[in-house]
């Protein structure tokens, strides 16, 4: 088994900023591809309608399994795999590592820029039913026998004026958690992801916050919640994976 986290503290950040950059030319090398082809989405939707923008973080997550002990036939990314749902015939998830027959770990890449007010509930709703899913499909043995998978969610979300607003909600004779009381989109979020791994919707969450970089120069990203950080999602992946490579 190997124990070794792959990626070197000092490469990892350097490997986390080029998948956010590259998070962001995908979004405006889409949009534009769509201008020429005289196709014309609304709001940013013509910069995600294409995906991938991601991949650079299931590429750091393949690379990562590799390390673990894991063959490339065993690691599916690109093109994703479908597993069995319970609710549902199917689902693609973004990465799944699967050996021997059985499902090892499987995660889901999200983001959101833009339209924040319209989405958050969505992504919510999304969110948790892709666990339901996957965990009343897992109950019914869809994913071969041995361990618990390790399910994973990361999110990457747009750092702008809109997502850091504090916001206030509808009056309701059922008042809302105080937890959510002068919240913004952000804080949301991490509240989300927080309860979905306390509840144990999923093994582990992730988010990342990057503002949209200027025309020219680099984007940026912060982690301003520690429970949430992306290296120690990274080494809970590695580590559910390096311990189960041999089972």
């Amino acid at each position: 088994m190997n124990t070794a986290f792959p990626i070197s503290a000092s490469l990892f950040p350097a490997k986390v900023r080029h998948a956010v950059d590259e998070y962001w030319h995908g979004r405006v090398s889409q949009a534009s591809r769509q201008q020429r082809r005289g196709v014309r989405d609304v709001g940013s939707r013509s910069e995600v309608t294409g995906g991938g923008q991601l991949d650079a973080f299931g590429n750091i997550l393949q690379e990562i399994a590799w390390g673990a002990g894991y063959e490339s036939g065993e690691v599916a990314f690109r093109p994703a795999l479908y597993l069995p749902g319970f609710y549902r015939p199917q689902k693609r998830w973004d990465l799944v590592v699967s050996r021997k027959g059985r499902v090892v770990a499987a995660v889901e890449l999200k983001s959101q820029a833009g339209s924040f007010k319209n989405n958050f509930n969505n992504r919510a709703e999304e969110s948790l039913g892709l666990a339901r899913d996957f965990w009343v499909a897992y109950r019914e043995n869809a994913f071969g026998p041995g361990a618990q998978p390790w399910l994973g969610y990361f999110f990457l979300l747009e750092d702008c004026e809109d997502s850091a607003r504090k916001g206030t909600l509808s009056a309701s004779p059922f008042p809302p958690f105080g937890k959510f009381e002068e919240t913004s989109v952000q804080d949301r979020y991490r509240i989300l992801l927080e309860s979905m791994v306390l509840e144990r919707d999923y093994s582990c969450t992730s988010l990342i916050l990057s503002r949209r970089p200027p025309k020219t120069g680099a984007a940026d990203y912060s982690e301003p919640f520690a429970s949430l950080g992306f290296l120690r999602f990274c080494k809970s992946f590695f580590a559910h994976l390096a311990a189960h490579a041999e089972d």
